[in-house]
């Protein structure tokens, strides 16, 4: 395998479970209690949070370098979790059963591949594919459906 998924890190976070809603809104940001499951995907624990648990629904700038695909957001991400930190090759449950959207971008943040799969159940062979594009240096993972960023993977 020649790729590694990487979860947001979880201190980018933890200050915004002590706001309250006011705050939360300032900062263009919502909590949010988990109603059903699968349906609220953490982007720190990739994983979907249980019935009962406290998110924050917030904007995430997850492409902020300076091109025409920088890019933000909403994302989930779930109290009291730990940054999630998949293996090379790895590919957490969470992806399998969504149709993801992949984004391949070269060194200056410009899309270089794309793919889209109904079926998150082969994510590994399809990051292997585009990882064999010598121009791709990392790619983003988002849930087709609504569009939202999920992970990044990286070359290693």
């Amino acid at each position: 395998m020649t790729f590694q998924i990487r979860a947001l890190d979880q201190d980018a976070f933890l200050g915004f479970f002590a706001m309250s809603d006011g705050e939360l809104a300032n900062h263009g940001a919502v909590r949010r209690i988990a109603t059903a499951k699968p349906g609220f995907p953490c982007r720190v624990s990739l994983a979907d949070a249980e019935i009962g648990d406290e998110l924050i629904l917030i904007n995430h700038m997850h492409q902020p370098h300076a091109s025409p695909y920088r890019a933000s957001h909403a994302i989930f991400v779930r109290k009291g979790v730990e940054t999630a930190k998949p293996m090379i090759g790895e590919t957490p449950q969470f992806f399998r059963a969504r149709a993801l959207s992949l984004r391949a971008f070269d060194s200056e943040a410009m899309i270089v591949a794309a793919e889209l799969m109904l079926d998150g159940e082969n994510l590994g062979p399809a990051l292997d594919k585009l990882f064999d594009i010598e121009k791709v240096s990392y790619v983003h993972i988002h849930f087709a459906k609504f569009g939202c960023y999920a992970a990044r993977a990286d070359r290693v």
